[in-house]
């Protein structure tokens, strides 16, 4: 698999919102007709599958906030596992029929139903080159080829995951601490510090039973750590990782195993200092904006890695409408939808447009987080997992066992990595999963863990 450039865009994008004037021009549905393509879009109902934005809260935003104003067709909003996801792709496309008319999904989503036997979805380069005067970011469009020469996806959302802090907290920083550079050393010093002087542990991880701690895993502390991922799960700089979470662990808020969405117990007061993903932050900032701040993940011995999360829309060659599809990827890549989107689910855009600037005080918190992770001197980009197919969950699995086993239940670190590192390659082989950022390229080669 060739490698893509790390995304600029999400940088650029949050840029201009903190310094936007205002909407410029080519905001709102397109005046031209949808696609800029002059054809007649059918108004037959359609199905958007997304794995993104599964629980109520986020569908009820997307459907109501997003999809019922677009007036071109009918389109219901259904969102999907992984595995699910997949296989009704593949069966609709069997059929060269179905109902689903166009997909969401994040990057790495994509991996398994893209290659050379593989022919599942339009290849969208007419639209793209429709789209251009948009400002969609060259590279993010590059991602969108999943290393083919089609456009597979548009991309058309972005995001990541930061620090959420409670104000209350830095009174407990280290002496010296800058909260905008924080090492994982000095994010164990702050926690035990507030544990000390308060008598309660009020750091947290959403460690819960839907909570996103495995994605921390991946796209933080393993590459801060050790520089890759999967090449590096068994090495002697995952070992001491392993480690320095353990200690770290002493004094964060055993309710962690509990937590799903960092912004519900940050807002009941029990986390003062949590890192999760933007839009499950994102309420804590919108509820008590002068009582939070965000602020950039940890770095660790080689650098402050982060993960970008680039989600776009597909459109099956069995869409049963595929000019409703076009027309609803054309409203969704606007100036105004975008900002839609950013206000519903907390996912920033991919233009490189002006956005309002009377965006709510919430969402500049945010911004401002993001922008200074993105800009951090030692920032280094991760990507979610791809290629893996219906072993995405099992992948998952092997970071949340190891972690639950070291971590958790205190067993020998050694062991698990050796046995979970075990687990890990068969997944890998039994997926002909090739290495992605930041593991270096293993070409078509499954990827090897070491």
């Amino acid at each position: 698999m060739r490698y893509l450039k790390a995304p600029a865009a999400l940088a650029l994008a949050i840029g201009i919102i903190a310094t936007a004037c205002g909407g410029g021009p080519g905001t709102g549905t397109p005046s031209t007709s949808p696609g800029a393509s002059g054809a007649v879009v059918s108004s037959d109902p359609f199905i958007l599958l997304s794995t993104q934005f599964n629980n109520v809260t986020e569908r009820e935003a997307v459907q109501k906030q997003i999809l019922d104003p677009f007036t071109k067709a009918k389109v219901e909003y259904v969102g999907s596992e992984i595995g699910p996801f997949n296989e009704r792709i593949q069966a609709e496309g069997k059929t060269g029929k179905g109902q689903v008319g166009v997909v969401l999904g994040q990057h790495g989503d994509f991996g398994a139903l893209v290659g050379p036997d593989k022919d599942l979805f339009e290849d969208l380069t007419p639209l793209a080159n429709r789209l251009k005067d948009r400002g969609i970011p060259a590279e993010l469009l590059d991602l969108g080829k999943i290393g083919t020469s089609k456009q597979v996806y548009i991309p058309s959302m972005q995001a990541t995951y930061i620090l959420g802090i409670n104000k209350q907290a830095l009174q407990y920083l280290p002496s010296g601490v800058n909260v905008d550079d924080l090492t994982y050393t000095q994010l164990r010093d702050w926690c035990k510090n507030i544990s000390d002087q308060t008598g309660r542990k009020r750091c947290g991880i959403p460690a819960g039973p839907n909570g996103l701690y495995h994605r921390l895993i991946q796209g933080y502390l393993y590459p801060a750590y050790t520089g890759g991922l999967v090449t590096t799960y068994k090495s002697a700089d995952a070992a001491k990782m392993w480690g320095d979470v353990k200690d770290l662990w002493q004094y964060m808020n055993p309710q962690s195993l509990q937590i799903d969405f960092t912004q519900d117990s940050m807002l009941s007061g029990e986390i003062w200092v949590g890192l999760d993903h933007v839009a499950r932050l994102v309420n804590a900032f919108k509820e008590k904006p002068n009582d939070y701040q965000a602020a950039p993940a940890p770095k660790g011995p080689k650098g402050l890695y982060y993960m970008s999360v680039i989600a776009g829309f597909a459109i099956p060659k069995s869409s049963p409408n595929k000019s409703g599809a076009e027309a609803l990827i054309d409203y969704m890549i606007t100036a105004e939808t975008q900002a839609k989107v950013l206000s519903a689910v907390a996912f920033f855009p991919v233009l490189d447009k002006a956005m309002p600037a009377d965006l709510p005080q919430y969402l500049k918190i945010e911004a401002d987080g993001v922008q200074k992770q993105l800009k951090h001197k030692d920032a280094k980009v991760a990507l979610l997992p791809i290629g893996l197919g219906a072993k995405g969950g099992d992948f998952n699995n092997v970071q949340k066992n190891t972690f639950q086993r070291i971590v958790v239940k205190g067993e020998d670190i050694t062991k698990v990595l050796n046995e979970e590192g075990a687990n890990l390659q068969k997944i890998m082989t039994d997926a002909k999963a090739p290495c992605w950022r930041p593991d270096p390229d293993s070409g078509t080669s499954p990827c090897s863990v070491k």
